[in-house]
Protein backbone atom coordinates (compact mmCIF):
# COMPACT_ATOMS: atom_id res chain seq x y z
CA UNK A 1 0.00 0.00 0.00
CA UNK A 2 1.37 3.39 -0.98
CA UNK A 3 2.11 5.78 1.88
CA UNK A 4 3.02 9.21 0.59
CA UNK A 5 3.03 12.60 2.26
CA UNK A 6 2.97 15.28 -0.45
CA UNK A 7 3.51 18.72 1.06
CA UNK A 8 3.02 22.05 -0.65
CA UNK A 9 5.96 23.78 1.00
CA UNK A 10 8.94 23.42 3.33
CA UNK A 11 7.89 26.49 5.30
CA UNK A 12 4.72 28.23 6.44
CA UNK A 13 4.53 31.86 7.51
CA UNK A 14 7.60 32.71 9.62
CA UNK A 15 8.21 29.18 10.92
CA UNK A 16 11.47 27.31 10.34
CA UNK A 17 12.21 24.64 7.76
CA UNK A 18 9.53 21.91 8.01
CA UNK A 19 8.60 23.25 11.44
CA UNK A 20 4.92 23.52 10.49
CA UNK A 21 4.87 19.89 9.37
CA UNK A 22 5.61 18.09 12.64
CA UNK A 23 2.15 16.50 12.88
CA UNK A 24 2.14 15.70 9.17
CA UNK A 25 5.54 14.01 9.35
CA UNK A 26 4.38 11.99 12.36
CA UNK A 27 2.00 10.10 10.06
CA UNK A 28 4.99 8.74 8.14
CA UNK A 29 7.72 8.69 10.77
CA UNK A 30 5.79 7.70 13.88
CA UNK A 31 4.69 4.31 15.14
CA UNK A 32 2.33 2.54 12.75
CA UNK A 33 0.12 -0.46 13.35
CA UNK A 34 1.59 -3.55 11.75
CA UNK A 35 4.75 -1.79 10.55
CA UNK A 36 8.14 -1.30 12.17
CA UNK A 37 8.79 2.29 13.21
CA UNK A 38 11.29 3.78 10.74
CA UNK A 39 14.68 4.80 12.06
CA UNK A 40 16.39 5.91 8.84
CA UNK A 41 15.43 8.01 5.85
CA UNK A 42 17.29 8.88 2.68
CA UNK A 43 17.09 12.46 1.44
CA UNK A 44 17.16 13.27 -2.26
CA UNK A 45 18.22 16.94 -2.55
CA UNK A 46 18.54 16.98 -6.35
CA UNK A 47 16.22 19.98 -6.71
CA UNK A 48 18.84 22.20 -5.06
CA UNK A 49 20.42 24.72 -7.40
CA UNK A 50 21.72 27.71 -5.43
CA UNK A 51 21.96 25.74 -2.17
CA UNK A 52 24.36 22.86 -1.61
CA UNK A 53 23.23 19.31 -0.99
CA UNK A 54 24.98 19.48 2.40
CA UNK A 55 22.94 22.54 3.33
CA UNK A 56 19.69 20.85 2.34
CA UNK A 57 20.53 17.90 4.55
CA UNK A 58 21.27 20.21 7.47
CA UNK A 59 17.99 22.05 6.97
CA UNK A 60 15.81 18.96 6.82
CA UNK A 61 17.52 16.63 9.31
CA UNK A 62 16.19 18.21 12.55
CA UNK A 63 12.54 17.73 11.55
CA UNK A 64 13.21 14.01 11.03
CA UNK A 65 15.37 13.68 14.13
CA UNK A 66 12.46 15.03 16.20
CA UNK A 67 10.69 11.75 15.31
CA UNK A 68 13.74 9.59 16.01
CA UNK A 69 14.62 9.18 12.33
CA UNK A 70 18.15 9.70 11.00
CA UNK A 71 18.13 11.51 7.67
CA UNK A 72 21.09 10.98 5.32
CA UNK A 73 21.43 12.68 1.96
CA UNK A 74 21.87 10.34 -0.97
CA UNK A 75 24.90 12.28 -2.22
CA UNK A 76 26.87 10.93 0.76
CA UNK A 77 26.22 7.30 -0.16
CA UNK A 78 28.34 5.27 -2.56
CA UNK A 79 25.48 3.68 -4.51
CA UNK A 80 22.33 5.82 -4.89
CA UNK A 81 20.27 3.00 -6.39
CA UNK A 82 21.14 0.66 -3.55
CA UNK A 83 20.37 3.43 -1.06
CA UNK A 84 16.84 3.71 -2.47
CA UNK A 85 16.43 -0.07 -2.50
CA UNK A 86 17.24 -0.19 1.23
CA UNK A 87 15.39 2.95 2.31
CA UNK A 88 12.57 2.85 4.82
CA UNK A 89 11.57 6.41 3.97
CA UNK A 90 12.42 8.34 0.80
CA UNK A 91 12.36 12.12 1.28
CA UNK A 92 12.51 14.35 -1.80
CA UNK A 93 13.20 17.99 -1.08
CA UNK A 94 12.03 21.11 -2.89
CA UNK A 95 13.82 23.45 -5.24
CA UNK A 96 13.70 23.43 -9.02
CA UNK A 97 11.48 20.67 -10.38
CA UNK A 98 13.21 20.46 -13.77
CA UNK A 99 16.62 20.04 -12.12
CA UNK A 100 15.17 17.41 -9.79
CA UNK A 101 13.62 15.31 -12.56
CA UNK A 102 16.72 15.68 -14.73
CA UNK A 103 18.99 14.41 -11.95
CA UNK A 104 16.66 11.61 -10.91
CA UNK A 105 16.60 10.34 -14.48
CA UNK A 106 20.36 10.65 -14.87
CA UNK A 107 20.91 8.66 -11.69
CA UNK A 108 18.49 5.93 -12.78
CA UNK A 109 16.33 6.44 -9.68
CA UNK A 110 12.84 6.98 -11.08
CA UNK A 111 11.95 3.32 -11.52
CA UNK A 112 13.56 2.36 -8.21
CA UNK A 113 11.68 4.99 -6.22
CA UNK A 114 8.41 4.11 -7.94
CA UNK A 115 8.88 0.41 -7.27
CA UNK A 116 9.78 0.87 -3.59
CA UNK A 117 6.86 3.19 -2.87
CA UNK A 118 4.14 1.48 -4.91
CA UNK A 119 5.06 -1.88 -3.36
CA UNK A 120 4.65 -0.38 0.12
CA UNK A 121 8.24 -1.21 1.05
CA UNK A 122 9.15 2.45 1.56
CA UNK A 123 7.18 5.56 2.46
CA UNK A 124 7.54 8.74 0.41
CA UNK A 125 7.80 12.29 1.73
CA UNK A 126 7.99 15.14 -0.76
CA UNK A 127 7.66 18.88 -0.52
CA UNK A 128 7.34 21.44 -3.31
CA UNK A 129 9.38 19.98 -6.21
CA UNK A 130 9.29 16.65 -4.37
CA UNK A 131 5.51 16.77 -4.61
CA UNK A 132 5.57 17.76 -8.27
CA UNK A 133 7.58 14.67 -9.24
CA UNK A 134 5.18 12.41 -7.32
CA UNK A 135 2.50 13.17 -9.92
CA UNK A 136 2.28 11.71 -13.45
CA UNK A 137 4.26 14.59 -14.94
CA UNK A 138 5.77 17.97 -14.10
CA UNK A 139 3.45 19.85 -16.47
CA UNK A 140 1.85 21.83 -13.61
CA UNK A 141 4.98 22.95 -11.76
CA UNK A 142 5.55 26.66 -11.14
CA UNK A 143 9.28 26.49 -11.93
CA UNK A 144 11.38 27.75 -14.82
CA UNK A 145 12.76 25.01 -17.09
CA UNK A 146 16.40 25.78 -16.30
CA UNK A 147 17.49 22.35 -17.53
CA UNK A 148 15.80 19.88 -19.88
CA UNK A 149 14.96 16.45 -18.46
CA UNK A 150 14.60 13.60 -20.96
CA UNK A 151 10.83 13.65 -20.42
CA UNK A 152 8.22 15.46 -18.33
CA UNK A 153 7.00 12.04 -17.11
CA UNK A 154 7.51 11.66 -13.37
CA UNK A 155 6.83 9.06 -10.66
CA UNK A 156 3.04 8.83 -10.91
CA UNK A 157 2.52 7.94 -7.25
CA UNK A 158 -0.83 9.69 -7.54
CA UNK A 159 -2.82 9.52 -10.78
CA UNK A 160 -3.48 13.27 -11.18
CA UNK A 161 -1.59 16.54 -11.50
CA UNK A 162 -0.89 18.77 -8.50
CA UNK A 163 0.10 22.40 -8.04
CA UNK A 164 1.95 23.16 -4.80
CA UNK A 165 2.49 26.70 -3.47
CA UNK A 166 -0.95 27.70 -4.72
CA UNK A 167 -1.71 31.37 -4.09
CA UNK A 168 -4.95 32.77 -5.54
CA UNK A 169 -5.25 36.08 -7.32
CA UNK A 170 -2.56 38.55 -8.32
CA UNK A 171 -0.29 40.76 -6.23
CA UNK A 172 -0.71 44.48 -6.76
CA UNK A 173 1.03 45.67 -9.90
CA UNK A 174 1.41 42.21 -11.42
CA UNK A 175 0.21 42.11 -15.02
CA UNK A 176 1.05 38.51 -15.81
CA UNK A 177 -1.22 35.52 -15.39
CA UNK A 178 -2.56 34.47 -12.02
CA UNK A 179 -2.15 30.90 -10.86
CA UNK A 180 -5.79 30.24 -11.69
CA UNK A 181 -5.17 31.50 -15.22
CA UNK A 182 -2.07 29.33 -15.62
CA UNK A 183 -3.96 26.25 -14.49
CA UNK A 184 -6.81 27.26 -16.80
CA UNK A 185 -4.35 27.22 -19.71
CA UNK A 186 -3.23 23.70 -18.77
CA UNK A 187 -6.82 22.52 -18.55
CA UNK A 188 -7.79 24.16 -21.84
CA UNK A 189 -5.22 21.96 -23.59
CA UNK A 190 -5.84 18.94 -21.35
CA UNK A 191 -9.61 19.15 -20.71
CA UNK A 192 -9.96 15.54 -19.59
CA UNK A 193 -7.71 16.15 -16.58
CA UNK A 194 -8.07 17.91 -13.23
CA UNK A 195 -5.43 19.57 -11.01
CA UNK A 196 -5.27 19.52 -7.21
CA UNK A 197 -3.87 22.78 -5.82
CA UNK A 198 -2.36 22.93 -2.34
CA UNK A 199 -1.88 26.14 -0.36
CA UNK A 200 1.22 26.84 1.70
CA UNK A 201 1.57 24.62 4.75
CA UNK A 202 -0.93 22.05 3.50
CA UNK A 203 -0.34 18.51 2.31
CA UNK A 204 -1.93 15.45 0.75
CA UNK A 205 -1.63 12.25 2.80
CA UNK A 206 -1.99 9.21 0.56
CA UNK A 207 -2.63 5.71 1.90
CA UNK A 208 -3.41 3.10 -0.71
CA UNK A 209 -6.15 4.32 -3.03
CA UNK A 210 -7.41 6.99 -0.61
CA UNK A 211 -6.11 10.37 0.52
CA UNK A 212 -6.97 13.39 2.65
CA UNK A 213 -5.95 17.03 2.86
CA UNK A 214 -3.85 18.05 5.86
CA UNK A 215 -3.32 21.54 7.22
CA UNK A 216 -5.57 24.52 7.83
CA UNK A 217 -6.83 25.21 4.31
CA UNK A 218 -8.93 23.11 1.97
CA UNK A 219 -7.55 21.71 -1.25
CA UNK A 220 -8.87 23.02 -4.56
CA UNK A 221 -9.56 20.84 -7.60
CA UNK A 222 -9.49 22.73 -10.89
CA UNK A 223 -11.43 21.48 -13.90
CA UNK A 224 -11.87 22.89 -17.40
CA UNK A 225 -15.01 24.95 -17.81
CA UNK A 226 -16.08 24.78 -14.17
CA UNK A 227 -15.50 26.47 -10.84
CA UNK A 228 -12.84 24.90 -8.65
CA UNK A 229 -14.30 22.50 -6.12
CA UNK A 230 -13.07 22.32 -2.54
CA UNK A 231 -11.71 19.27 -0.77
CA UNK A 232 -12.30 19.73 2.97
CA UNK A 233 -9.45 19.22 5.41
CA UNK A 234 -9.14 15.76 6.93
CA UNK A 235 -11.92 14.12 4.91
CA UNK A 236 -10.94 10.91 3.13
CA UNK A 237 -11.59 10.59 -0.61
CA UNK A 238 -10.69 8.13 -3.32
CA UNK A 239 -7.77 9.09 -5.55
CA UNK A 240 -9.83 8.31 -8.64
CA UNK A 241 -12.27 11.07 -7.68
CA UNK A 242 -9.74 13.49 -9.25
CA UNK A 243 -9.32 12.89 -12.95
CA UNK A 244 -5.89 12.12 -14.33
CA UNK A 245 -4.65 11.57 -17.85
CA UNK A 246 -5.95 8.55 -19.71
CA UNK A 247 -2.93 6.41 -20.60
Amino acid sequence: MIRALLMSSSRKDDLGYLEHAADQLALVLGAQEGRPTPTRAVLIPYAAVSTSFDAYESLAAPAFAAHGVELTSIHRLDDPIEAVREAQVIAVAGGNTFALLHRLAAAGLLDEIRRRVTSGDAAYVGWSAGTNVATPSIRTTNDMPIVEPPSFAALGLVPFQMNPHFIPGKPAGHNGESREERLGEFLALNPAEEVLALREGCALWVTGDHARILGDREGLVFRHGAEARALPVDESFRLDEIRGAVR
